[in-house]
């Protein structure tokens, strides 16, 4: 489950050996965001690596922040699909709360852009096929992600999309009344929940695949912004997916790839495809690439 630190947060500063569990010792730092270090432990019950994300030590204490965790343990127990990531374990009381999920070698879909730029579309397209999947499942079950995202999506065969922390229920998401997601990634209703009052779905997911493709394809955001527009109390000039159109792709595109992005990408929620019509639009393409696949450290290679 790699991840990467953006910002000085507070740290347990783990010692390799050090223990957050009975018979589970840490070997290493995975990095981690503003609320969770991620780490690589040992797990002597099952005599394998795995990753434990854990509340750094400034929100272990914090009543929500617990909560948030309590229910991403909670979702991670119920949701099974091939495509998402896998838990085995939470400890929500004592010192060190934290879950424990499967631990991934591959690099995460932004890594491979920024070392390598585009994806060729023997990777994008089943890729996208794989999440599209996901996504139609977490619909089933009436859960919409929030932060899908090249940073949460680890390459391999399947691919696995990482990271329910701030995943709702369609009940709750349509109760937030702020942001919640990554500002690149996210659509115009979870930007402005103002001028879509009550309209966070499913929709939102497709969406964020739509924007993570784009990413893919082009090698940048669909939305780019200036520099320091993140700080602006104004949300158009924050969220520039609430007033611009998206660039243009790459002109070697597919058109029926480009139709779905765009697609994807509408502002409308309700003009946007559900993920299984986009999985469905994915499937031709997907069908016409040459057969013989392996994994390479760039994700999914298909030879003719």
């Amino acid at each position: 489950m790699p991840a990467v630190a953006k910002r000085e947060h507070a740290s347990w500063e783990f010692e390799p050996g050090a223990e957050i569990a009975p018979g589970r010792s840490v070997l290493r730092s995975l990095g981690g965001g503003s609320r969770y270090e991620v780490f690589l432990v040992w797990e002597e019950r099952m005599l394998a690596p795995l990753a434990a994300k854990v509340l750094r030590p400034d929100q272990a204490g914090e009543e929500k922040a617990l909560r948030d965790l309590r229910r991403e343990a909670e979702a991670l127990e119920r949701l099974k699909h091939p495509v998402l990531i896998r838990s085995f374990d939470a400890v929500l009381e004592g010192p060190y709360p934290h879950v424990l999920v499967e631990h991934f070698d591959g690099d995460t879909l932004r890594r491979l852009i920024k070392r390598g730029g585009p994806l060729p579309l023997p990777q994008i397209l089943p890729l996208a096929l794989n999440v599209a999947a996901a996504l139609h499942y977490l619909a089933a079950e009436e859960v919409v992600h929030l932060d899908v995202k090249p940073d949460n999506i680890v390459m391999g065969i399947p691919p696995r999309l990482i990271d329910l922390s701030v995943a709702r229920t369609f009940a709750r998401a349509r109760r937030i009344n702020g942001t919640v997601g990554t500002d690149a990634y996210m659509a115009p209703e979870q930007c402005d929940t103002e001028a879509y009052p009550g309209r966070i779905g499913a929709p939102a997911d497709v969406w964020g695949l739509a924007a993570t493709l784009f990413h893919a394809t082009a090698g940048r955001v669909p939305f780019p912004r200036e520099k320091g527009a993140r700080e602006s109390d104004d949300r158009r000039v924050r969220f520039p997916q609430l007033r611009q159109e998206p660039g243009p792709l790459p002109p070697e595109t597919p058109p029926a790839l480009a139709e779905l992005i765009e697609a994807g990408l509408r502002k409308d929620p309700d003009e946007r495809p559900a993920a299984a019509d986009f999985a469905m639009g994915l499937e031709p393409l997907v069908a016409e690439l040459p057969r013989k696949v392996s994994a390479t450290r760039r994700g999914l290679r298909f030879r003719a």
